[in-house]
């Protein structure tokens, strides 16, 4: 599923296939992702507008057009951008399609169709609705300091809340647990200020990387930090203890026995 990074590097794809570019039409071919309106008016509103700019916070996508409103693009766990000139390589799976007056097109392409796609008015208001947190790239040690204090969730449980952080998923969560050498389980109340600290270090660390590395989640390389230990049974990458699957947070939980002590 796209998380952070990869809603990233989605974009910089927007941005250098969408904006300044007239939309001449929207063609919807499935509007259920589209969550606000009818797919009719979808394509009415974006008739003769023009994207100009783009912005992301956490795992959402906005596309700033020409009047004022935007366009949120929630790519749910499948959702990706296409942009193609013939009709022939239109996508099997685009539910709706922005077409360009120089006779590009920009699908979006969904085959599970978990999406959300919403036109927004007002951007500032429906973040505020939805109680979105600030982003993890903009997020502080302090601001983790301050957020733990009083609360007695699981650590992943934490990084996973996206009214306190935006942007960590599952997969990034359990990667900052172990480089932090944390046990995904603890409750945030028992973790050392030494270990929220390390906990914070990777959140940073790991985010930065991967936005700088531009990772497109359909093609991690075999050294995308889940992919070298994110396996049950198996030896943990520093040699000694065993990845483990556990249930964390309601999610499916990787961590390396040893390295990452149960918490007491």
């Amino acid at each position: 599923m796209p998380e952070l990074p990869e809603v990233h590097n989605f974009k910089r794809y927007f941005d250098e296939t969408a904006l300044g570019r007239p939309i001449d039409r929207v063609t919807v071919r499935d509007d259920k992702i589209i969550r606000n309106m009818p797919g009719d008016l979808f394509a009415q509103s974006l008739a003769g507008r023009r994207f100009e700019s783009s912005s992301r916070r956490g795992k959402y996508l906005f596309g700033r057009l020409d009047n004022g409103h935007d366009v949120l693009l929630h790519f749910g766990m499948t959702g990706d951008l296409h942009y193609y000139e013939l009709p022939e390589d239109r996508s099997k799976y685009e539910r709706f399609v922005f077409e360009f007056g120089d006779g590009t097109r920009l699908g979006f392409d969904d085959p599970r169709k978990f999406a959300r796609v919403l036109y927004l008015e007002d951007r500032a208001a429906y973040i505020a609705e939805i109680g979105l947190g600030p982003d993890a790239l903009d997020y502080t040690e302090a601001d983790l300091l301050r957020d733990v204090a009083g609360r007695t969730v699981t650590i992943k449980g934490f990084l996973l809340n996206q009214s306190l952080l935006a942007g960590v998923g599952n997969l990034y969560a359990d990667e900052i647990c172990y480089r932090a050498r944390v046990h995904p389980g603890a409750s945030v109340a028992k973790l050392s200020e030494t270990e929220l600290k390390a906990v914070y270090e990777q959140l940073n660390d790991v985010m930065h990387y991967a936005v700088n590395n531009a990772p497109y989640y359909k093609e991690y390389p075999d050294d995308w930090f889940w992919r070298v230990w994110r396996e049950e049974g198996k030896t943990g990458p520093e040699g000694y203890g065993e990845v483990k699957k556990i249930k964390v947070a309601g999610r499916t939980t990787y961590y390396v026995t040893e390295w990452q002590p149960a918490p007491e």
